[in-house]
């Protein structure tokens, strides 16, 4: 055989296994989180790394391609942390850990999910900042984060989310002032009591007051 129809053959076999070898990515992005979390009532017992993909995993959904789009893990009583390695979820749409206790920060690298319609972290036990990298979520329509222990200001790089609809940073450790360009002209002062050290909303036109923070 030829060198060329052999090279013909090789990369029609590597253009069939592509599909699968992105899903199995995935799967072993997800299987990272499963080792980072405790999971005492076996919510994550169907997560079996050794299938091609895991869109027949529970609380998992995929779309048509066997790309992990959905992430349903609200209120399943599971604690620990969060990785880098749901940065790796490229095709995911809805992010719902709410109700856990899952602790620490929140991973910068979930601003590499550019498909990312919702994201639900409410009523955790999350600290630190909130990630400026969000701001690269150009889809993103529901941020939930309240009910942390989140510390920090709110990043002026938030008000560049056109499509942004609800957000809600209540119950944290906030401080600083509340934007008002963007999209937060129109959220209520709800989304942001009881923060003790947050202040606002500022001034339009004036520089942010976060001093301190």
């Amino acid at each position: 055989m030829s060198p060329l129809p052999l090279f013909s053959f090789f990369l029609c076999f590597l253009l069939l296994l592509s599909p699968a070898i992105s899903t199995n990515s995935e799967g072993n992005a997800l299987h990272s989180l499963r080792s980072r979390l405790s999971d005492p009532t076996s919510v994550l017992q169907s997560w079996d790394p050794t299938l091609v993909n895991p869109c027949t995993w529970f609380h998992v959904t995929c779309d048509s391609n066997n790309h992990v789009i959905r992430l349903d893990l609200g209120n399943s009583n599971i604690s620990g942390t969060l990785g880098p390695e749901l940065g790796q979820l490229p095709h995911l749409q809805y992010l719902e850990l709410y109700r856990n206790e899952i602790r620490g920060k929140i991973p910068k690298e979930l601003g590499n999910l550019n498909d990312l319609v919702g994201m639900d972290l409410y009523d955790n036990r999350f600290e630190g900042e909130i990630p400026k990298s969000f701001s690269k979520l150009k889809s993103l329509r529901f941020l939930r984060l309240n009910n942390n222990n989140l510390t920090g200001s709110i990043p002026r790089e938030l008000t560049t989310l056109s499509k942004l609809k609800v957000f809600d940073v209540s119950d944290n450790d906030l401080c600083g002032t509340i934007p008002v360009d963007g999209p937060f002209a129109m959220f209520s002062m709800e989304s942001f009591e009881n923060n003790k050290r947050l202040n606002g909303p500022e001034l339009k036109g004036l520089v942010p007051c976060d001093f301190g923070c």
